[in-house]
């Protein structure tokens, strides 16, 4: 998949509120997302994560501030637009009962594909690259509902960037998962950031995941952000029982040489 420098996914939000009803969850939030980097949302449950992220892919519209996407204002623009260039996976997303992967993975080019448009050669390279690198080729047959739960989550990522958005935005994209496929999806996120210029964006409840993969963190509590930028400079004993109300220590983590979390 070829990176096209002169769209990038640019995401930023100013002065956005969000509100459930007369519930007012995220105020007043300032976020720019950096480009080409791996961001964590972390927080306890409740803080916002989540809403933020479907705000930020045009599911929800904020009652305040703007959210622009490269430059422009995110509800000015149509949906198939905003798909064009931003791909959300959701928690726990459910597909029909008897879809094959590859029939997941093709509904991924909905946005490139026009009323009469026909299935192109384009497309197809499109969804032969997503099934590639997210190592689900040998898949492409199988049912949906017959996989693991790792390989199902890798068929749903595949369907994203068959999207060739510049940004991918996940909500809690490990949870459900073993250990080792939790490893395999964080590996999958830095192989699209690092070779494939991908903007991504994930809500994880694993503080130490989040610093172990995650370029960038933004930790939130009660809709506001608390502490944005780099694991070391995010990542602390104090920054930690500030949001979670948890005594920790943080020490270096002696494979990655990130923050470690360990709660006393």
């Amino acid at each position: 998949m070829t990176m096209d420098k002169k769209r990038s996914g640019k995401i930023e939000g100013k002065g956005v509120n969000i509100d459930y009803g007369q519930r007012r969850i995220v105020e007043n939030l300032d976020l720019a997302i950096p480009e080409r980097r791996f961001t964590a949302l972390i927080g306890p449950n409740g803080s916002g994560k989540s809403t933020i992220l479907r705000t930020f892919a045009a599911l929800m519209k904020p009652s305040g501030g703007s959210i622009l996407l490269d430059g422009r204002d995110l509800m000015d623009l149509s949906t198939r637009d905003v798909a064009r260039k931003v791909g959300v996976l959701l928690q726990g997303p459910v597909a029909p009962e008897g879809l094959t992967v590859a029939d997941l993975v093709r509904q991924g080019r909905y946005p490139h594909q026009s009323l009469f448009s026909r299935w192109s050669a384009n497309d197809q390279q499109a969804c032969d690259e997503a099934l590639m690198l997210t190592g689900t080729t040998d898949l492409s047959d199988r049912l949906l509902d017959s996989l693991s739960g790792g390989q199902r989550q890798r068929a749903w990522i595949a369907m994203t960037l068959a999207q060739q958005s510049e940004a991918l935005l996940l909500d809690e994209p490990t949870t459900y998962l073993d250990l080792e496929h939790q490893i395999e999806l964080m590996n999958l996120i830095t192989m699209l950031v690092e070779k494939h210029g991908k903007t991504i964006v994930a809500v994880l409840h694993d503080i130490n995941q989040a610093a172990r993969f995650a370029e960038h963190i933004v930790l939130l509590k009660d809709g506001r952000i608390t502490s944005a930028g780099k694991p070391d400079t995010v990542i602390s004993a104090e920054t930690i029982f500030d949001v979670f109300n948890v005594k920790t220590v943080v020490i270096r983590d002696p494979v990655a040489g990130t923050p470690l979390c360990i709660p006393l």
